[in-house]
């Protein structure tokens, strides 16, 4: 009987890696990736024309020690982790416990154009390939040559050596009989490693892991889970399932005792549609709609901008459009705009999105600002349907408004 092999493979601290691609010479250090390209960046890539990347002298890069802002960690390499430095970390937290790291923006162009790359050489061996993110997929090994050898192991190693030999980075895979267990193998033996669970070791590997290490149990979860008692999965296993689904709820207390004892039939997407996309940004300082109002325009006219060439890059056109405000307080506030046609045009995003903000309060200074564009169609389809006119009133709408 042919077993179900699927697999979860995650790049290697992926944004990291890509830049030490850039600047081998940073290899070995403790490095951050976080926040917007600043003048400092430009200066060290365009300083010195005469001179690579690769030749940059490692005394030139920003240090974390020097920031100043409000910017958040997006992944940090393993000898920066080693201090206590990790993702969403604020970038001046992180500072006091390694101040010696060296600071590089986020570059999400160079990071898909990797992420593209990587899937590629992915679905050329094996085809059933679930996107999960710009560094993570699931792989359905069970009927692709060599995804039963060794348990999968073997596929695994070869989809390794591919990808490192083209791209120079590496992964870490957990193969299993589903899409849970792989992802907590792919987590067994970072960096660069492979991890195979079968049904049989659900007891010794699996139930001595926290509950938090089930994909989906998240902190206020495992807080009340914790609160019972119930600190491993091999606690949440020998719970009554009548008393979870009294406790939880009948979806998520079912759900919980599957989960603990390794149950998992979800099958592997090839293809999923986005449900919408969006863009925001996090301000290093706290700004006022008034006094701030040129800086806030410049930006929501360039989120508008990136959302819009998202849509067109990936072929789709969207008919809400919202907006996100965080204020300094960390209140939220959204707003949407459903739009008579379909678009993927930044100017008539950016007027629909001029609409929203307009019912939104603006009296408190905001820390975050995003747009969204739901309600999302392939655009060849929408070609399809029949086109509606705009009232006077959408057509002369506010970018940004001045009361």
């Amino acid at each position: 009987m042919t077993l179900r092999r699927i697999a979860h493979l995650d790049m290697d601290a992926f944004y990291a890696s890509v830049e030490l691609l850039r600047y081998p010479q940073l290899k070995g250090l403790p490095v951050v990736i976080g926040g917007g390209r600043r003048k400092i960046d430009e200066d060290l890539m365009l300083g010195d024309t005469s001179r690579a990347l690769h030749e940059i002298p490692v005394s030139e890069f920003p240090l974390l020690r020097d920031y100043t802002g409000r910017g958040v960690i997006t992944t940090a390499t393993y000898a920066a982790r080693q201090f206590g430095v990790g993702s969403a970390m604020g970038l001046m937290k992180a500072a006091k416990l390694c101040p010696q790291a060296v600071l590089l923006p986020v570059d999400f162009t160079q990071y898909r154009h990797y992420s593209q790359r990587f899937k590629t050489i992915i679905t050329e061996i094996a085809p059933l390939m679930e996107n999960r993110g710009v560094d993570e997929v699931y792989i359905d090994f069970t009927g692709v040559p060599g995804g039963q050898r060794e348990a999968g192991r073997v596929l695994a190693r070869l989809i390794q050596k591919a990808i490192f030999e083209d791209t120079g980075l590496t992964c870490s895979v957990g193969v299993a009989p589903n899409k849970l267990l792989a992802k907590m193998a792919s987590e067994f033996n970072k960096p660069n490693g492979i991890s195979i669970v079968m049904e049989e070791d659900l007891q010794p590997l699996v139930w001595p892991l926290a509950c938090r290490k089930i994909n989906g149990i998240g902190p206020k979860a495992d807080a009340k889970l914790k609160s019972h008692g119930i600190e491993t999965i091999g606690q949440l296993a020998q719970r009554d399932p009548v008393w979870l689904v009294q406790t939880f709820g009948n979806k998520t207390g079912a759900w919980l005792h599957e989960a603990a004892w390794g149950r998992d039939s979800r099958a592997v997407v090839t293809e999923s549609e986005p449900v919408s996309m969006s863009r925001e940004t996090t301000f290093d300082r706290d700004l006022d709609a008034v006094h701030d109002r040129a800086e806030l325009g410049a930006v929501f006219t360039r989120l508008c901008e990136q959302v819009a060439a998202d849509l067109q890059r990936k072929g789709y056109v969207g008919r809400t459009i919202g907006i996100k405000l965080r204020y300094a307080d960390f209140q939220i506030a959204t707003r949407d705009h459903s739009l008579p046609n379909y678009t993927a045009d930044p100017i008539e995003i950016r007027r629909a999105a001029g609409l929203c903000l307009k019912r939104a309060p603006l009296q408190k200074r905001l820390r975050l600002l995003g747009v969204r564009v739901g309600s999302l169609l392939r655009a060849e389809d929408a070609k399809l349907l029949p086109t509606e006119t705009e009232t006077p009133h959408e057509r002369n709408a506010l970018l940004f408004p001045d009361d």
